[in-house]
């Protein structure tokens, strides 16, 4: 049974190595909509059901799929990836403004195909951050080091911005985008039938 990522994040590549030592990558190439009649919640799972969906289509045999999506969001706003520097700076000052707490949630679908039947597999996992006070100075560093633009509300829990994040509330692999947790209970009465 072959394993297929539906993504090109390299993060989410780390982590599906943590379980799945072999696995091809195949990239959705459905644009992803965000559908404000449903909750933060049921838009993330959406997108990432989406994702797997576009993929096992044009895929066959006994696989496994998986999808998954990731939203920031503070007080019921979503923030996206930054447009330019100053929309970058901007959400971050945002983020750190007044309730320093604002939510990471990974939205995953697995789909698995065995013997001509389909299983699906739709969850979500929410990770609480808390941010430090950050200074001007601070936020143009972390910007500096260009790793903000491909990112979500514009940072990285996992490089140089981890030392303005106080404390998190959930499991840390959520909030690089990928639950393993969640991926591994999923699969795990398939792992020995994996090529």
């Amino acid at each position: 049974m072959k394993v297929i990522l539906a993504s090109q994040s390299p993060r989410r590549k780390e982590l599906l190595k943590l379980i799945v030592p072999n696995f091809e990558i195949l990239v959705s190439n459905e644009e992803e909509k965000l559908n404000s009649e449903l909750s933060i919640e049921e838009q993330v799972i959406e997108i990432a059901y989406t994702k797997a969906k576009n993929v096992y289509n044009r895929t066959e045999g006994d696989r496994i799929v998986i999808g998954s999506d990731t939203i920031v969001t503070k007080d019921g706003k979503i923030y996206g990836k930054a447009k330019n520097r100053e929309h970058a700076k901007e959400m971050i000052k945002e983020l750190i403004n007044g309730n320093k707490m604002h939510h990471i949630i990974t939205g995953l679908c697995v789909l698995i195909e065995e013997n001509g039947e389909l299983k699906e597999y739709k969850t979500a996992d929410i990770v609480n951050v808390y941010l430090k006070d950050i200074t001007d100075e601070e936020i143009d560093r972390w910007l500096d080091t260009g790793n903000a633009m491909d990112k979500a509300a514009a940072y990285g829990i996992q490089n140089e911005f981890c030392v303005h994040v106080d404390k998190i509330e959930g499991n840390y692999t959520s909030a690089l985008g990928l639950p393993t947790h969640k991926v591994y209970d999923i699969i795990k009465e398939y792992i020995h039938k994996i090529n």
